[in-house]
């Protein structure tokens, strides 16, 4: 009896491929800075992906080209997109069904997951990619690179060994500060840390509703810019955050954080 083709070939991998951190910035950190070895290696190997945005997937396999060569020429590279609704709404909720991306791994071809910056699944999308592929059966990998909430959280000063992500926060004023309150009332009751981001032009109002909004003896958390040489992290009461009139960039990704 033979079998079928796609039972005879040894399944191919999910690597989870992470991204630099200076995805829209205005200037770019040097990616062997930024990037291990090994991990360039990987993402060098693979001409199959499953990707966030397929222009921004482009431009950073052409960065790791110049180290790196790829596999294949870029214009050979099979890129798969995820849907837009995936990026509106998310894919952390088991709704989309991403099995059908990574049929190629079925037949023993590796697959690179990679969102625009950072590591995919980790507050972007690209955990339905993960879920299918423990699905399948195939093997998931994920590679070793900058991961922006961690290294905000390991700057904060703030407790890391109970905190929690919760995404964006609402955009009109009124639902920001009621969810700000609810957020602080969390982190200082529990001494959970709340971690949070925002759209980049939107980072001095959320600044603003913040110092408007905490108690003066909470802690806030701010780390923009990160693995770039002009990254700033600053931790202070939201007291002494008034006084000093800091702000952030509104062109930069910044991570915030709240906690006691």
């Amino acid at each position: 009896m033979n079998m079928p083709e796609n039972m005879t070939k040894k399944p191919g991998t999910l690597y989870l491929v992470p991204a630099p951190l200076d995805f829209g910035c205005d200037s770019q950190a040097p990616l062997e800075r930024v990037m291990p070895q090994a991990t360039l290696e990987v993402a060098a190997s693979l001409s199959h992906w499953v990707c966030e945005n397929a222009k921004s997937t482009r431009a950073y396999l052409k960065r790791i080209h110049a180290t790196h060569p790829l596999c294949v020429p870029l214009q050979a590279m099979q890129l798969q997109e995820l849907p837009h609704a995936v990026h509106k709404k998310g894919d952390h909720q088991g709704q989309f069904d991403a099995r059908p991306l990574l049929q190629a791994a079925l037949q023993g071809e590796h697959i690179g997951l990679v969102s625009e910056a950072g590591m995919p699944a980790i507050a972007d999308p690209g955990s339905s990619v993960v879920r299918a592929a423990h699905d399948l059966g195939l093997p998931v990998v994920p590679l070793v690179g900058p991961i922006s909430l961690l290294l905000a959280l390991a700057a904060s000063g703030l407790n890391g060994q109970n905190f929690a992500f919760v995404g964006y926060l609402p955009s009109t004023p009124a639902e920001r500060n009621q969810r700000i309150r609810e957020l602080e009332s969390l982190a200082l009751k529990t001494g959970q840390t709340q971690l949070f981001i925002e759209t980049p032009y939107r980072n001095t109002a959320l600044l603003d509703a913040l110092m408007q909004t905490l108690q003066h003896n909470t802690r806030l958390a701010t780390a923009s810019g990160l693995t770039l040489d002009t990254a700033t992290c600053h931790s202070d009461m939201a007291k002494n955050w008034k006084q000093c009139g800091w702000t952030l960039a509104n062109s930069t990704p910044a991570v915030f954080a709240i906690g006691r």
